[in-house]
Order: structure tokens, then sequence, then C-alpha cells
């Protein structure tokens, strides 16, 4: 029942059960697992390897693409096998645990990981777990819904277990694009030029040998539980319509716009959502995630293609998608997640990069990882990688959270992922601040005015003029940077009365 599926006839012997195939993960092992953004996932490993850690003493180093499906990370967390985790997660459980300081998390940039393993600068992967639709003849693995790090797992570990995912329909085949890099020492330019262009292999290659084990699954991705537009997250979309409205009439782009990232998230989706019907047309997307606003754009006809590293949708999106995925497979490509968020093609493709921040300072720095500055939320995933090299960087945050209690915009964040140097354009429903060619002296009035909520517009403005008093390139007062922080602790607001 499976020769449609496993077409190297002598790996028909290693079919097993995720139970006997976890047995081959030891007590201090790294393990590279597929899963980008909760889709292409292993769904049967993870939980076997928390069921044995519960039984005797077993914690491994786990290194994925992106955050996992499924609750997976939640089950391996609360079982006790993850001793280290990267680099990128979303998951309650093992969001408690790392701010608790029982997991230790490496929080990387997306393009990074699989560097940091082929220069040997992490610990090498020593079994590598990953989902796929099929084997080829000769030993190809052909991933399911995302590819993430698991072609650089495969080249790596030393041993390969294979869940074969029997919900991923044979469709999906040719629908991804494998190219990894050389060494350093032999590397030639990446030679991608356009999002439409494949410059790889349909499937990942690997010596049969090195596979040690397949164990089938009939389990389907978990769906994505972005919310729909809401009135902020629609008049951040037509701020930035506008603005690029504008960008097009100043020549410094086509009706095409240039290539677009988005990353995850309610908001990052309600803007592309937001796209639909605006004057844009023949657009494409090179970004790391494709949601369910990236498929509504290809049925608009506005974006022509795209191409990115998973394909993470709703329940609904997800059953029209493997409905009609003939139709899509020529319109969109999967490749590494290295590639995909690559810095030598995001800059040479001149991307428009749109990420969401958590709150971002009246100079313009952005932090996208930890509340109030030490607990960790997510991670900074790709966006750093399109932010310092795309051709325009934006951010997006509503003005406020918790009923208005938090200000998205401070005195100054309390921990920074994108320098200011790294950010062209902020947005929230209020407004958008365009920075290019601002000192911070200009950015901040700029910045108060267009991007805070008209409440805390009066306590920013007195912070900059005390500061400005004070002195300095970036004025700031170092006894007040944080009290609006420090009173939401204390008080439950930052507003002060």
């Amino acid at each position: 029942m499976y020769q449609d599926r496993i077409r190297h006839p002598a790996l028909l012997s290693k079919l097993m059960t995720a139970k006997e195939a976890a047995r081959l993960i030891e007590d201090g092992m790294t393990v590279g697992m597929s899963g980008f953004t909760r889709a292409g996932d292993a769904k049967a490993i993870p939980a076997a390897l928390a069921e044995q850690a519960r039984r005797q003493p077993l914690k491994i180093t786990l290194i994925t693409g992106a955050s996992l499906g499924n609750d997976s990370d939640g089950l391996m967390s609360e079982a006790g096998l993850l001793h280290r985790r990267l680099p990128f997660q979303s998951d309650a459980v093992l969001r408690r645990k790392i701010n608790d300081g029982e997991i230790m998390f490496i929080d990387q940039h997306l393009s990074e990981t699989a560097e940091q393993l082929r220069s040997g600068s992490l610990a090498p992967v020593d079994a590598a777990v990953i989902e796929a639709t099929a084997i080829t003849k000769d030993g190809g693995i052909v991933p399911t819904m995302a590819v993430g790090n698991s072609a650089s797992f495969a080249q790596q570990a030393r041993q390969i277990i294979i869940e074969l995912n029997l919900s991923a329909p044979l469709a999906l085949e040719g629908l991804h694009d494998i190219y990894l890099p050389a060494s350093r020492s032999v590397r030639e330019p990446i030679p991608l030029t356009s999002p439409e262009q494949r410059i790889g292999a349909q499937a990942i290659h690997v010596d049969p040998a090195r596979i040690a084990a397949i164990v089938i699954t009939d389990s389907p991705d978990s769906h994505s539980s972005v919310l729909p537009p809401d009135r902020e997250t629609a008049a951040i979309a037509g701020h930035i319509i506008d603005f690029l409205k504008a960008e097009v009439h100043a020549g410094r782009m086509g009706q095409e716009l240039l290539p677009l990232q988005a990353g995850i998230g309610t908001i990052a989706n309600a803007v592309l959502q937001g796209l639909i019907g605006s004057p844009f047309k023949g657009l494409t997307m090179f970004s790391e995630v494709l949601q369910d606003s990236a498929i509504a754009l290809l049925d608009s006809g506005q974006l022509e293609f795209a191409s990115a590293s998973s394909i993470t949708l709703s329940a609904a999106m997800h059953e029209k998608f493997m409905r009609h995925i003939a139709d899509y497979r020529s319109r969109i490509v999967l490749r590494p997640q290295e590639i995909s968020n690559h810095p030598e093609i995001v800059r040479r493709l001149g991307i428009i990069a749109l990420n969401t921040a958590l709150e971002f300072d009246i100079y313009g720095n952005v932090n996208s990882t930890h509340v109030d500055g030490t607990r960790m939320m997510n991670g900074i995933g790709g966006s750093g990688d399109f932010a310092r090299n795309g051709q325009l960087s934006l951010f997006v945050s509503k003005s406020v959270a918790k009923g208005g209690g938090i200000s998205s915009v401070v005195p100054m964040a309390t921990h920074v992922d994108h320098t200011e140097h790294d950010v062209d354009v902020l947005v929230t429903e209020w407004g958008l601040a365009d920075l290019r060619g601002l000192a911070p002296r200009e950015r901040a009035p700029l910045i108060i005015e267009r991007c805070a909520h008209p409440n805390y517009r009066p306590q920013l403005r007195a912070y900059f003029a005390q500061a400005c008093r004070e002195g300095g390139h970036t004025p700031h007062l170092l006894m007040q940077a944080f009290a609006w922080h420090a009173r939401y602790q204390a008080e439950g607001t930052m507003f002060m009365s």
C-alpha cells in the first residue's frame, strides 16, 4: 500500500512504529526536526520521544525550522525532554519553561541556523526527523507543506527518520525547489534573480543508507489561528496601501511593486488581505511563510507568483488549497529557509518587508520578541533577515494593548531586535511614519504624532521635550526611560493620569 510513496524497494524494510523509531534517539543528542510555522512538522516522533522521556533520562537539543504544530513543543517540554531549543517557537508551555529558565532557548535569525550548522558553530545534528510526502527511487525525500531546515538536517545527520504522511497528497510533489549553498571556501553566488525561478531539485537527495527508519502517519498540519481583519488592522492596511501608491507615483517602483515579504500573524495577514482590490497588479512574493492572504491574492489574479519556505493556512483555506493544488503548483515554490531568507537574495530582489512589532520607541528601535524586555514571546524569526537587507522595511503594530493599558509606542524599547538603522517605516492604526532620511530628533515627533495612541501622545511629547533639554544626538532620560513599563507592572497601566 506504500509502493506509490516508498519507491526505493530496499527502504520498505525500514518501516517501524514511532515508538521503535524514537529509541534511535539517545540522551544528549542534537535532533533536527522538520517544521516551519506549524507546517510540515513531524507528528508521531515528538509524542513518542515525550513518552520515552517520562520513563527514562532523556534530554535533547532540538533544532527546527521554526514553530511546530500539534502541541508537540508543549508535549516535549512537559515531559522534560528539551534541554536546548532553537531557533523559534510559539508554544505557551515551552514559552513558560523558557522564561522560567528550565529550557535554554537560542533566538536566531532564521537564515543563520543552517549556516552555523554548516560551519560547525553549532553541535552537529545526530538525527534528523523529517516529514515527507514520498521517497523517490533514488532515496530523495519529497517534503510536505514546508521545507524549513529539513534539507540541511538531512545533509548533515548521521541517521534520518522519515515520517511518511499519507494525508499529504502526492500532488505536492513538484512544489519544492531544494538548493543548498556550498561551504564558504568554494561557494558561488546563489543563482536566483527572480521569485519564480527554480534553481534546485524537487526532493532532498540523501544516501538511502542513512535512512534509519520510516514511520507511517496520517495526520494533517495544525491549522493557522490568525484572526480575520478588524477595524485597526484594516486601517493599518489602508495606510500602507496609500504609502505604496505614493512610492509608485514618485517613480521608485512600478504598479507591480517589488517582491513582498510578510511575517506570520494576524496583522501581517490582514495587511496583505487589504491589497485585494488595490491598484497593484502583477505582484510577486518572496517570503518565508504563505498565509491565507497570499492564497487569496493568487485567487484575485493580482499576485502572479509566490516563493516561500512553508504554507500555513486556516482550515477552510487549507481544504481549498488541497482541492486545487494542481492549479496552485505552477504559481508557488517552497524552498529551504536559508534560501527564502537569504540576505544575498533579499538585497538583490529589493524586498518590501512587512513585519510585526511588540513595541517600538520614539526613535524607531523595534522590540519584536520580549515583553518588558525580559520575557520571551516567540522569537525574532525571519524579520531581521528581511528588515536589514530589503529595499523597504515596514513594522506594524496596534498602538495599544491590554485594553489601552499598554502603549506600543514607548520612550525607549525595553529590548531591541531591530535598531533604528534597519527600520524605514512604522505603522499603527493611527497613521504611518516614514523615517527615511531623518535624524533621531526628526523621527521622534513624527512617530509620536503619526503612530502613538492619542491618549499617550501628551506623555510622549513631555518626555521628548525634557530629553531634548538634557541634550544628546538621541535624547533620553535614563531615570525615566523605562518608567512606563515599571508603572504597568505596578499599576496595570502605562497611562499617567
